[in-house]
């Protein structure tokens, strides 16, 4: 066991007289506690993945509201149908040519129609072209004064019009920061525990507030992962038998409810003071390709008559159902994540022409599940990764955390190994989502050291269609955090990316957060490019 982690556990076993000798103590009060989240429980790290965690989360710290305690009215906040957006010129003057930057100008106004005169607010960019089916995403950089610059690399030649999308004001994100501090406990789990015919349901959670009732330890024994059970009545902790989401907490102060309305202050267009399109032209006569991007920002790739293009060195290529086949003949492909993943997964056993679904009697959104093509000797699997993803009626026998399951795999040149890990975390102090990708990092480390042929690809956030209910657990501004938090981690890392971020901010169908089969046979494509970068050439 970990030395930090048996340290740990044993102050907590000192503190509440727990027996080592059981594998699923009683735990009398919450555990080791850091950070100002007084009752949830963090997993123990090293010194150094200390150091590397508070500058991960120096880097990525949004801008705060100018009043530690915000006394705001509904009119100093964001009215997008007040602020604009302007094209700059082209430095130099003259004509718009592929590989130019693009810089828009962004200037945030209350519904006073006022400058606002602080930053924070959370705004999306994209350059498209509908009739090109063309798109990229743009770089935003707030000036903490009111003012935004969006930046977009051009290229494709052809008319391309900037959209600008406000999706929280400042006063939102203030909002958002304070449940995550004071509730990260606002969506609750609950587990069945059963024992013959007698069975009681109750609470779950890493954030379990202070209470007399006993609590189950179910802590990760290999990878020291937090999760605790409010204990049974009249069962053992023995008896849990499944994991699943429970209620929603919603506790607002006056008026905040008024900061997320859709179409109105947030996931609204920004409309523009002037021309809101540029006309760019270029000598050269083939299609864009990737090596026309050049200068301060290079987005990760762009939208061309539907296809994505990578600006990241691997070449995407369009792969036929039969083509598939022949990409991942003898390879076993192991999907593990939440149900973005699950996406993939089920995208594959449809297209696949050979491939069938093997019949494991799971459950629809947990599964496990697992297909095969004998003829081809290719087989493709779908985990959940672990808690806080719990499906209602998630067996607790099938719950698998990355880490353990990457530490199982021997590798090697045809293993493809495929995760995401990010929606289910976003009610949590980032120090817990932080800390389980540090987990999964070690894993995927041994794994590459022992079989470096090993194909590794990661999943990132993305943007998706937001309530009230969604802006409050799963805002694409937690996302946005825990995108950065990933990238930070896993940088330096033989490991590939699907830049689900890019790719849907910049493809013209609407942002969801399951997105729509054509953006899903990009991102395949993207996978099957990694996978095989020759066989189309």
């Amino acid at each position: 066991m970990n030395r930090n982690l048996k340290t740990k556990l044993g102050k907590i076993c000192h503190d509440t007289k727990m027996d080592w000798n059981k594998s699923k103590p009683v735990v009398k009060i919450p555990g080791h506690v850091t950070s100002n989240h007084s009752f949830c429980t963090f997993r123990a790290i090293s010194p150094e993945e200390a150091l590397e965690e508070k500058a991960i989360l120096e880097s990525i710290a949004w801008p705060r509201y100018p009043s530690l305690q915000p006394d705001y009215s509904l009119i100093n906040t964001n009215n997008p149908a007040c602020g604009s957006f302007t094209i700059l010129p082209r430095r130099g003057g003259g004509k718009w040519h592929i590989g130019d930057q693009l810089e828009v100008m962004v200037q945030i106004h209350d519904y006073l129609c006022r400058p606002k005169k602080y930053g924070g607010d959370v705004l999306l960019a994209r350059l498209h072209t509908p009739a090109l089916e063309a798109g990229v995403a743009g770089q935003v950089v707030d000036h903490l004064n009111g003012s935004y610059s969006a930046v977009f690399t051009l290229l494709w030649e052809g008319r391309a019009e900037v959209q600008v999308t406000l999706v929280h004001s400042s006063e939102a994100v203030e909002v958002l920061r304070r449940l995550t501090v004071q509730q990260p406990d606002r969506i609750n789990f609950k587990s069945l525990f059963r024992s013959g015919s007698e069975s009681e349901s109750t609470n779950c959670n890493i954030c379990l507030r202070p209470s007399r009732t006993p609590l189950c330890n179910f802590t990760d024994v290999r990878t020291g992962e937090p999760w605790f059970c409010h204990k049974p009545k009249n069962l053992s902790c023995e008896s849990r038998i499944d994991c699943s989401k429970g209620e929603f907490t919603q506790n607002l102060r006056l008026d905040e409810e008024k900061l997320f309305v859709r179409k109105v202050n947030m996931k609204v267009h920004i409309r523009s003071s002037g021309p809101s399109d540029v006309f760019v032209t270029s000598n050269i006569k083939d299609e864009p390709n990737s090596t026309l991007s050049s200068g301060r920002w290079t987005p990760s790739g762009f939208y061309y008559r539907g296809a994505w293009r990578s600006l990241s060195g691997t070449a995407v290529q369009d792969f036929s159902p039969e083509q598939m086949t022949q990409c991942l003949k003898g390879k076993q492909v192991h999907l593990y994540g939440d149900s973005t993943i699950r996406q993939w997964f089920e995208y594959l056993i449809e297209v696949l022409p050979n491939v069938n679904k093997f019949d494991l009697h799971t459950k629809k959104q947990p599964g496990p599940f697992m297909a095969l093509d004998h003829t081809n000797n290719i087989m493709v699997t779908f985990h959940c990764h672990g808690p806080p993803l719990c499906f209602v009626g998630s067996l607790t026998s099938q719950v698998r955390y990355i880490a353990n399951e990457l530490d199982g795999f021997a590798g090697g040149r045809d293993t493809v190994i495929v995760f995401g890990i990010w929606a289910h975390f976003s009610t949590f102090p980032l120090e817990v989502y932080i800390r389980r990708l540090m987990s999964i990092r070690g894993a995927v480390v041994r794994l590459l050291a022992r079989a470096p042929e090993t194909l590794v690809v990661i999943r990132t956030a993305n943007v998706k269609a937001l309530s009230l209910y969604v802006a409050l657990t799963n805002s694409d501004w937690y996302s946005m955090q825990h995108d950065k938090a990933l990238r930070a981690v896993f940088r330096g890392l033989d490991v590939r990316l699907v830049d689900a971020w890019e790719m849907i901010v910049a493809h013209h169908l609407p942002h969801k957060l399951h997105p729509e089969p054509p953006i899903i046979k990009n991102m395949i494509n993207v996978i099957l490019s990694y996978t095989c970068p020759d066989l189309l050439s």
